[in-house]
């Protein structure tokens, strides 16, 4: 076991992963987007359902997808913010955003940790904003922009997840410089993100040459190409069984923290392996 600060609370992490639920706050994302269910009753399936974390986003990153105007994304995310922490005081809330202003309000309602999946390369004031709130940082894996980050020479890796490691340990040592402690950090090695689904695939498979970064390792399949081109399946709201087998293999392969949309799938299929090959006691 070990733990991980967010601003002035402590996560333990064990053997039993920590589930991330998705809270998509946007028209378009790319399983997600648009939902018609209220903003309430899907922060309380959330919680209900086991959620530890909450990562709440204002600006679709799906392959394509193009930059929202820093104004649209805050009215976006701050009334989520704010549900949230309203409706639990205990749930930790990840933002997911390139924008040090979109973090720093966020964190002042109420929010833990930043999610930039730009490895903190966007906006050169986000890891200010991480640094003097002391929040959480996941430092992910990705290249260019989400628009152009699935096409040309940013989905050749030389030496595949070794290339995507070397490239990690060049954002952690920027992260670090800029006064962010290191018990404040988890890696995310980006599956989907200019990646092809070989690589994704493997991103899970080989995970012990990103556990010797040192750090927490964040994974995140949920519903992504990968899983459809594995299981045939075109809709990506409709790939939660298939994103099943890649919550058990991310835990199998020492995954400490899973990122997901359906967060009650990813529970029941991880009570169930451990409660399995643990003689029926399942981990807290």
């Amino acid at each position: 076991m070990r733990t991980v600060k967010f601003r002035d609370r402590e996560c333990v992490l064990g053997t039993f992963p920590k589930l991330m639920g998705i809270l998509n706050v946007t028209p378009d994302s790319f399983s997600d987007g648009g939902s018609p269910l209220p903003l309430e009753q899907r922060i309380e399936t959330l919680l209900r359902d086991g959620a530890s974390i909450i990562d709440i986003g204002g600006e679709s990153t799906r392959p394509g997808a193009l930059a929202v105007p820093l104004e649209e994304e805050l009215e976006r995310v701050l009334p989520a913010v704010e549900a949230v922490r309203r409706m639990s005081s205990d749930v930790f809330i990840s933002i997911d955003t390139r924008k040090a202003k979109v973090a720093e309000e966020a964190i002042c309602l109420g929010g833990d940790i930043i999610n930039d999946v730009s490895g903190f390369s966007f906006d050169p004031d986000l890891l200010s904003v991480a640094s003097d709130t002391r929040a959480g940082v996941i430092v992910m894996h990705s290249r260019s922009t989400p628009e152009f980050m699935q096409t040309g020479n940013h989905l050749v890796y030389e030496n595949g997840v070794d290339t995507v490691a070397e490239e990690i340990r060049a954002i952690l040592d920027r992260v670090l410089s800029a006064g962010v402690e290191r018990c404040r950090i988890i890696v995310d090695p980006g599956i989907g993100f200019a990646k092809t689904p070989e690589l994704s695939r493997e991103l899970i498979r080989s995970a012990g040459t990103l556990q010797r970064l040192g750090y927490p390792l964040l994974s995140a399949p949920s519903r992504k190409s990968f899983i459809g081109m594995l299981t045939g399946e075109s809709v990506p709201a409709n790939r939660d069984y298939g994103t099943c087998g890649s919550v058990i293999a991310s835990a199998v392969r020492g995954y400490e923290l899973i990122r997901v949309h359906n967060v009650k799938a990813a529970m029941d299929c991880l009570k169930v392996f451990y409660g399995c090959i643990e003689n029926g006691t399942v981990p807290e």
